[in-house]
């Protein structure tokens, strides 16, 4: 691949931070957009700006069509059967809540169980949470390993007459496991429970076949995967969509409205209530066209090589410790120097025009699990280089002895 062709599509990396070259570590909390993607939002709203779906009008007409176009094209990128499947959100916290109120309210009672995964975002932990809260039910934690790989067995024994539903992430955001969701979908479905998979920190990494899958749910966002922020995405299987009352009232998710009574509206409007975020679904499409133009395969092989560099090349730092080794993991490095706090790794770091995120990482019982208040997290997309990585080592080699 030509990486200096794609990085030139990229606007934001030719500036400087502080004086020097910007290194853009943080792609795991959101991606950077190509150039066709801030065309599409700036074409949006000078030539097309509408609502959509009821206008009359040519403008009205035109956003309609793309921002169905959009859903369409999501629905070939991650093989679903309809594209009334593909619901539209605000992102995958959102998609999540979605899934948690309805699901909730329609097949979760007193007595139930749901169950997580111990490295969950806590966008999958809090809405189930809530759902707990409110229906008397309870949750069950799938735990895992030192190296991050979730333990299967533990979780065949959780199974039980009261469990509803299975949520997981398919990649954690902080240990960079890829977790073998296909395994963990087939063993919940033998015991007839669904599945809700977080696909936030994969949809950008490698291909996703919902079908394929089997999955019940699978939730992501846009602006992970070089698309706009406000944008996210909900697929659900339509059996079960069906069966699930809506989130939100208000416009478009209705038929009639009196004030005796309201029919909903079919799918995918039921659970899309109110004006959407038109320009950003468009944008949308331009960053799936943008990833499937490089081709989703060999953006996986690439950020593969991107990976095994720099944990080998961070191998070679004594004091530097990884958190998340599991054998299977995608573009994410969490790592801590010695005892330092990471904050002051990554304000150090930022310093030398080097942006990595540091804390929590909004996963605090995986820093629970490892008794630390967080870590340094480099993460990598199609656009990053050896070079730049080697330009982290080199700051961390500088900096080490300034925190130790």
């Amino acid at each position: 691949m030509d990486i200096d062709s794609i990085r030139s599509q990229f606007p934001i990396l030719s500036q400087n931070v502080y004086g020097k070259p910007l290194v853009y570590f943080d792609n795991a909390a959101t991606t950077q957009k190509p150039q066709c993607v801030i065309d599409s939002l700036c074409r949006y709203y000078t030539t097309l700006n509408s609502n959509i779906h009821r206008g009359a009008h040519y403008l009205a007409a035109q956003a309609t069509d793309e921002y169905e176009q959009t859903r369409q094209l999501v629905q070939k990128f991650i093989n679903a059967r309809h594209s009334h499947e593909i619901v539209f959100t605000r992102g995958t916290t959102e998609s999540i809540n979605l899934v948690a109120s309805s699901f909730g309210e329609r097949f979760v009672g007193k007595g139930d169980e749901i169950i997580v995964s111990a490295m969950e975002h806590h966008s999958n932990i809090v809405p189930w949470q809530l759902v707990c809260e409110r229906k008397g039910a309870r949750l069950r934690i799938i735990p895992f390993s030192d190296e991050g790989v979730l333990d299967l067995e533990a979780l065949e024994t959780l199974f039980n007459e009261r469990t509803r539903i299975v949520a997981v992430n398919h990649v954690s955001n902080t240990l960079g496991t890829v977790n073998p969701i296909g395994e963990i979908i087939q063993m919940s479905h033998k015991h007839n429970v669904p599945v809700l998979i977080d696909g936030a920190q994969a949809i950008s990494h490698r291909q996703v076949d919902v079908q394929a899958l089997g999955c019940d749910f699978y939730c992501f966002s846009g602006h992970k995967m070089y698309g706009p922020m406000g944008v996210g995405i909900m697929y659900g299987r339509e059996e079960l969509l069906e069966q699930l009352p809506p989130y939100q009232g208000g416009g478009e998710m209705i038929k009639d409205v009196t004030f005796e009574r309201t029919t909903y509206n079919e799918l995918p409007f039921k659970f899309e209530a109110g004006t959407p975020s038109v320009g950003d679904v468009i944008g949308l499409h331009s960053a799936i066209g943008f990833m499937q133009q490089i081709g989703i395969d060999r953006i996986a092989t690439y950020e593969k090589e991107l990976t095994d560099y720099a944990t080998e090349q961070m191998h070679t730092i004594d004091s530097l410790r990884i958190f998340g080794t599991a054998p299977e993991k995608t573009s994410v490095i969490s790592f801590l120097i010695g005892n330092a706090h990471p904050y002051d790794t990554g304000t150090l770091l930022d310093k030398l025009g080097i942006a990595v995120r540091t804390g929590h990482h909004c996963t605090q019982p995986i820093m629970d699990r490892f008794g630390i208040p967080g870590t340094v997290r480099a993460s990598f997309a199609i656009y990053n280089t050896p070079a730049e990585i080697d330009i982290l080592i080199a700051a961390i080699k500088k900096i080490a002895p300034i925190l130790l």
